[in-house]
């Protein structure tokens, strides 16, 4: 067990013949009781400290735990996000891959029908120039005909008429 202050001043020495300075050893004792109160106080102070320092570390060693397990876990979180949205792209990118197989489908469908339309309508048109041109060419054959000229030549009696009308009028 250390010594203490206490200790010191209340210590007596046993006397001698020719022994020391009483005065000389007190002066000293007291000198040493004091850095010894001194050196105490500071051990004190430090083990204070210490144990602030201590308790400041595990304080600290808490929140570094704390945080360490936090940043797992937002690591996992980002992981998870960022595998989420790598199969979400996946999927929208399926999912326009397919709308624009559907939209070409369609578009090749729909031209298919166009140039059928397109066909079907030359046809018509080929088919109406035809008749068309036979239907002229009954009437220019018509007009070229030589039935026109016997009728321009043709002669009415003018006297005739007159006496035909009556008959004419009975007739119906």
């Amino acid at each position: 067990m250390p010594l203490s202050p206490l200790d010191i001043h209340n210590k007596d020495f046993n006397r001698g013949f020719r022994g020391y300075d009483e005065d000389e050893v007190n002066e000293f004792l007291d000198q040493i009781m004091k850095d010894y109160e001194i050196l105490l106080r500071e051990k004190k102070e430090l083990e204070e400290k210490l144990n602030n320092n201590s308790e400041r570390l595990g304080h600290f060693t808490t929140i570094e735990e704390t945080l360490n397990k936090s940043i797992v876990v937002a690591q996992e979180a980002a992981e998870e996000v960022r595998h989420n949205a790598l199969k979400e792209s996946k999927l929208i990118v399926k999912e326009a891959e397919r709308n624009a197989d559907r939209i070409v489908n369609e578009s090749l469908a729909k031209a298919r029908k166009i140039a059928i339309e397109i066909e079907d309508l030359k046809k018509q048109s080929k088919v109406f120039r035809t008749r068309f041109k036979m239907l002229i060419e009954a009437q220019l054959d018509l007009i070229s005909n030589g039935d026109w000229e016997d009728l321009l030549e043709y002669e009415l009696d003018t006297t005739d008429l007159k006496s035909l009308q009556p008959q004419e009028k009975e007739q119906y």
